[in-house]
């Protein structure tokens, strides 16, 4: 059995509480990061989120509160003596510093040897998949390449807390998609405990083990990722979490028997939760159909329930107007809050 000390979070907010110009940023927020583990902080814009990560820093100053790490309070301690790296959106890479000097640009500062630095410049590009790329300036390097640089320049130092503002969102879909599995690889492979802020859930979903949802300034649900992700906590969060619909009463019993379920719930279902199966328990008109390169979207009516969407594989015959069978997928549908909770039909 681990002991307390094993059991005790390396990241701890208690009753956090920040504002600007008197307006409330941040509301209460108290969350816990073990160590080794990477917490994603998701929310939409202006939801408080980049302003936790500078509360985290130093940045930003409490109004209430306080922030903890490794059991000590952080209160006064500024943000050069707290053991953190910074990484930004951008990167902010140094354009007239060669890729090893900008990644061993800290351990200079603090006067390590140099046979150190080269060490640990070549360490970190080899984890990054930046190998060779030593002489290299930032100015010749794509964007995903940069970001892996500014990444290697974060964990130079060791950092005990890396924070992550945004590290993906300035990347191109396709290489954003990429980097989110080579990030979690790397943190993972250097055992950073870390803190990223993203309003992609995707790319939250990607990167970490553990999920704080944020709106106006308040964290209204946190766990582990899969938790969450299983049994968001309101409509509203399960809607930024990437279920479409969200469905309460009779419509919500109905599609939860026809999946196996017991009813008495509130029910957010994914796009592809139904799907077409000539034996399926569900009956449904098509009202609309896209094709795309992997299946067939559509969008059905559903008697008592109302318009759901719906998938069908890319080869099926299937028309607007036809009426359908559907079975339902439980694994891609979610409850929503505690079992009895009533809620309106979105």
């Amino acid at each position: 059995m681990p002991d307390e000390e094993d059991l005790r979070p390396a990241l701890s907010l208690r009753g956090a509480c920040a504002a600007y110009d008197g307006k409330p940023a941040l509301v209460d927020v108290s969350l816990d990061l073990p160590a080794g583990e990477v917490l994603a902080v998701l929310g939409p814009s202006g939801c408080g989120k980049s302003t936790l990560l500078r509360v985290v820093a130093g940045l930003e100053p409490l109004s209430a509160g306080t922030v903890l790490f490794d059991g000590d309070d952080l209160a006064g301690r500024p943000t050069h003596r707290r053991g953190f790296s910074l990484m930004f959106q951008d990167g902010q890479l140094f354009a007239h510093l060669s890729v090893a000097r900008n990644v061993g640009y800290a351990l200079r500062l603090a006067r390590r040897p140099r046979a150190e630095v080269r060490s640990r410049v070549a360490e970190l590009l080899a984890l990054v998949g930046l190998a060779g790329y030593e002489d290299r300036m930032p100015a010749t390097l794509s964007g995903g390449e940069r970001q892996r640089v500014a990444l290697a320049r974060a964990l130079a130092v060791r950092p005990r807390l890396l924070l992550l503002d945004e590290p993906l969102s300035a990347l191109d879909a396709a290489l954003r998609e990429s980097l989110a599995a080579d990030l979690r690889a790397i943190l993972v492979a250097a055992g950073t405990t870390a803190v990223m802020v993203t309003h992609d859930h995707e790319e939250a979903f990607a990167v970490a083990d553990r999920l704080a949802v944020m709106f106006r300034g308040r964290v209204v649900q946190q766990g582990p990722i899969g938790e969450v992700w299983a049994r968001p906590a309101d409509e509203e969060t399960a809607t930024f979490l990437g279920y479409p619909t969200v469905l309460a009463g009779e419509p919500a019993d109905r599609l939860a028997r026809a999946a196996g379920l017991a009813g008495g719930r509130v029910l957010a279902l994914r796009r592809s939760a139904l799907r077409v199966d000539p034996e399926g328990p569900v009956a449904a008109t098509v009202t609309a159909a896209v094709a795309t390169p992997e299946l067939l979207r559509l969008q059905v009516d559903v008697p008592d329930v109302g318009a759901l969407h719906a998938v069908a594989s890319r080869g099926a015959q299937v028309t607007v107007g036809q009426e359908v069978r559907l079975a339902v997928d439980p694994d891609r549908l979610a409850p929503v809050g505690a079992r009895t909770e009533v809620s309106r039909s979105l």
